[in-house]
């Protein structure tokens, strides 16, 4: 059984190599997931989310560091830089993740990151004069679970 140090080092080495079905072999049944955009996801859904991100993400490029882990929890940095795809835009995403383990899978995951920032380089202007409001955060996040469910939908 690999540790949760090694899960999580694994988890980043299949998303640098594009290989989303061993990240999604990290997460337990009963897994969730939230970030900025994705919102209270379920196993089923946080699985679904890193295929579609990865066969969308062409110019997808990560670094990752800063991997701490013990029995239960653990925590680690990294870097996305992509073109966001309904812009056309480079962005540089910095995130910190936290999780959570149960039986060496991921039973909880979160990844914090700035909104405004993010906004600022995928939507451009927009995103600078409206990257702190509530009205683009929902409105991104309505948009990422729309994306999700055609998703799902075209693939099961």
């Amino acid at each position: 059984m690999k540790t949760n140090e090694e899960l999580i080092h694994h988890f980043y080495t299949c998303f640098k190599n594009k290989d989303f079905k061993g990240m999604q072999e990290c997460y337990a049944d009963h897994a969730t997931f939230n970030d900025e955009a994705f919102r209270n996801l379920n196993a089923t859904q946080v699985r679904s989310m890193w295929e579609m991100l990865i066969k969308s993400g062409k110019d997808l490029r990560l670094e990752y560091n800063h991997v701490q882990a013990d029995e239960n929890t653990g925590t680690a940095e990294w870097v996305a830089h992509y073109t966001f795809s309904a812009t056309g835009k480079k962005v540089v995403n910095k995130i910190k993740a936290s999780f959570v383990f149960e039986n060496g899978k991921i039973v909880k995951h979160e990844d914090s990151f700035s909104f405004y920032k993010w906004s600022s380089q995928a939507l451009g202007l927009p995103g600078i004069l409206l990257g702190w409001t509530d009205f683009l955060k929902n409105k991104i996040r309505k948009r990422a679970a729309e994306n999700l469910r055609l998703f799902m939908a075209a693939n099961t």
